[in-house]
């Protein structure tokens, strides 16, 4: 059994990956809408690469092939470049039948990699970064603390992209609130039509610890649209996107209305089956509260 400092949080689609918790929480860990690694046991460290080897050993153990690694927790991409290329060779060496390396990336991460770094990188396997990027707004970037701008989301964005890297990334639907739901939506498409990322992807945001500190950073008051206004919110991306290939997904058990599908290609069905839902919600399927799982 592996041991980890729990708890360990990873993205829906790497529920087959070996999970290697190279860090333990978040070295930014100031977004007021995450409470992720807000525990006391959570707090920033990275892990010493003798127990990130010997827990390998462990699964080698258990004679259950690997195929997939993702180096956890929230902030693997804030190591230095040679932590990160010895953890790579190290699961090279000892897992050679993995396919891919993934790890959560935020944006100021990659301010001291090169390119050429990156591309090191990925010739050793890391080959998906899943970038929080929550919104493409500046406003809305400031007011949740995120520590990024529009311009540096983009930067990083551009820098994975050229090192041959997958980027997978989160807006947050609701993120602005009903005060900055417009700018919100129209600005986040707005930087997925420069980035053009591999993956895209759009979660309900949540607070099931209490939106306090959202509210201090919304002069008092954060209020989150209601379903139909994040449906309208979500059109409103939806239209503004401009993607030429890039898979996308609104299915998280936050969503009340599951979407797939790639764009561009199939955004005029996605944009019709957000209509359906806003003017005939009773005639879709839609979640209900208790179906959310959050």
């Amino acid at each position: 059994m592996l041991s980890y400092i729990e708890p360990v949080f990873r993205p829906p689609s790497e529920w087959k990956s070996l999970i290697l918790q190279v860090t333990n929480g978040c070295s930014w860990n100031k977004c007021r809408f995450c409470d992720m690694y807000t525990q006391p046991q959570k707090r920033f460290r990275a892990q010493k690469i003798e127990i990130v080897s010997a827990e390998i050993d462990k699964t080698l153990m258990l004679g259950v092939p690997i195929t997939r690694v993702f180096l956890a927790d929230g902030d693997a991409m804030s190591l230095p470049f040679k932590r990160l290329e010895e953890l790579c060779l190290l699961i090279k060496q000892k897992l050679p039948r993995v396919t891919r390396i993934s790890s959560y990336c935020l944006p100021r991460n990659l301010n001291n990699k090169t390119p050429q770094q990156l591309e090191r990188l990925r010739e050793l396997g890391l080959s998906l970064l899943y970038v929080g990027c929550e919104s493409g707004d500046d406003e809305v970037l400031a007011r949740i603390d995120k520590g990024e701008t529009y311009a540096s989301s983009l930067v990083a964005l551009q820098k994975i992209k050229a090192a041959g890297i997958k980027a997978s990334v989160m807006i947050l639907n609701g993120l602005g609130g009903t005060q900055l739901s417009e700018q919100h939506a129209i600005n986040s498409a707005k930087l997925m039509n420069q980035a053009q990322p591999e993956y895209l992807s759009t979660l309900v945001v949540s607070f099931p610890l209490g939106q306090q500190r959202m509210d201090d950073g919304f002069d008092g008051q954060f209020q989150l649209p209601d379903q139909q206004g994040l449906f309208n919110e979500m059109r409103l991306l939806m239209d503004n996107l401009d993607l030429q290939r890039t898979v996308f997904r609104s299915d998280h058990a936050s969503n009340y209305l599951v979407l797939k599908g790639t764009l561009g290609k199939d955004k005029s069905r996605l944009l019709a089956e957000i209509d359906q839902a806003i003017e005939q919600p009773s005639s879709i399927s839609l979640r209900q509260e208790w179906q959310r799982g959050l």
